[in-house]
Formats: C-alpha cells, structure tokens, sequence
C-alpha cells in the first residue's frame, strides 16, 4: 500500500503548477495534503472518483489539510478533540480496517519563537492523542512536522540552531514522540541520507539545496517489518516542499 504525503503551500497555487499531474503519477493509495490554504468550494478537482477528506481552517487562507484516497475509511475524524487546537484544520484521521491513517500541519513556532510555547502544548496532546490511538490499532502518521530532528536532516544546523524548526526543544518533542512507540520510515531505511523536504523561497536555496527535511511518514513501532520503502520526491516542483512517500506490505 503506497501512501503519499505534499505540504502543498496553497492548493490553488499548486494545481496551477501541476499538481494534478502529480497527483496522477504517484497514484498512491492515500495521497495527504497540508497547507491546503483554501475554504470549501473554493477549488474543483478532477479527482475521477477518488474520495477525498478536507478540514479548513477557520480563518481564510490559512492552514488546512486534505487526504485523496481510492478507499473507503471506517470513520473519519478532524483535529484531536481539543477545541484549543482544533480551529486550524491542522488534522485528519482516518480509521481503516488495519490502522489509523492521520495527516498533520504542526504549528510553526514561528520568528522570534513567539509561538513556541503554544507549540510544546501541541506537541504532548498530538502524542497522547496518538498514543490512544495506538493502543486501539497501528498508526501511520504523516505530514508537516515542523522540525528538522537531527543534524543530518538540516543543510546549516549550527547556524539554525535557535531557529523555529530547529530548536532544542522541539527537537526533543520529536525525540519524545519516536521513543512513545513510534519510528521514522525514512531514518529507519536510510540511517545515513542526506535528503531533505523543504526549502526557503529565498537565496536560491532550493538550487543551493539548502534544505530541511521537515516532512515525514512515521509508523507505529509494531509496523515496522511491513515498511517496504521510504522516499523524498526532490524532483517534484510545485511548492517549497517536495512529496514524501511511504510503502507498507498491509
């Protein structure tokens, strides 16, 4: 089963530089979205009878998650049930008959890490949330984290090193998630790659490949026999970040 995962940055932008296209080409079974910046009604998509599962943020513009899928959910569910989080559209979660698929917009800590504080809270009821539903059936789980987790996933760390996406303590909020139960599919194929998933509109940073790797499939730990392949599509333009995909024997 080949899952796929696309901060998109805007979906009206993106589809007017090939998404569909994309879309077509990877032809995966579940195809998630992030950033979609957009309200219902805003865009028409020629899915050819795909399903597909939106959850916009209450302000305009702004944030915003999809999943494109060929399947058909047990249930379907938005955000983690905590109003303080959930007017952002920032989750999906979709129940299958083996495992909980959830797509994920973290929080941006944002310049001067004015938002880090909010970010920390986000980050320990995202994991309980997913904690509970692991005890339920395994977990994938992808999308924007917001966080480069170690040195080998960041082109300039040292300089970064106080920078939202990078700082000590949401790099530790990632630690804190894997050691809960869960594991990063591309690290764990690929200990020693340098790929990244991100890079800033600015300094020609994406011809420099001044990167961030940001964007991530993670399994529950129980999952992990079954991962297949992990793979960061750097060719695929469209936004600043690039698809990342994931292949389960499930």
């Amino acid at each position: 089963m080949k899952f796929v995962s696309w901060n998109v940055n805007g979906l009206r932008a993106c589809v007017g530089k090939g998404f569909t296209d994309v879309l077509n080409a990877l032809d995966a079974d579940f195809f998630c979205l992030q950033e979609t910046k957009m309200q219902e009604g805003q865009l028409e998509l020629p899915l050819n009878n795909l399903n597909a599962y939106w959850n916009y943020a209450d302000k305009k513009g702004y944030s915003g998650t999809a999943i494109i899928t060929r399947h058909t959910p047990l249930s379907v569910s938005m955000g983690m049930g905590i109003d303080e989080h959930d007017h952002e559209g920032r989750i999906i979660t979709l129940e299958m008959e083996q495992f909980y698929l959830v797509t994920v917009y973290t929080p941006n800590s944002q310049d001067g890490l004015r938002r880090l504080d909010y970010r920390m809270q986000w980050e320990d009821d995202f994991r309980e949330f997913l904690v509970a539903l692991s005890k339920k059936k395994p977990v994938v789980v992808c999308g924007d984290l917001n966080v480069a987790h170690e040195e080998i996933d960041i082109k300039n760390p040292k300089a970064n090193r106080h920078n939202a996406g990078f700082t000590d303590e949401e790099r530790q909020k990632m630690t804190t998630l894997l050691s809960a139960g869960f594991t990063d599919t591309f690290r764990y194929k690929y200990p020693d790659q340098v790929t990244y998933s991100w890079w800033s509109y600015r300094f020609s940073a994406r011809e420099k490949n001044a990167g961030w790797r940001i964007d991530y499939f993670l399994t529950s730990d129980d999952l992990r026999p079954r991962i297949i392949d992990a793979k960061i599509h750097t060719d695929i333009l469209g936004s600043d970040h690039c698809p990342v995909e994931l292949t389960l024997d499930i």
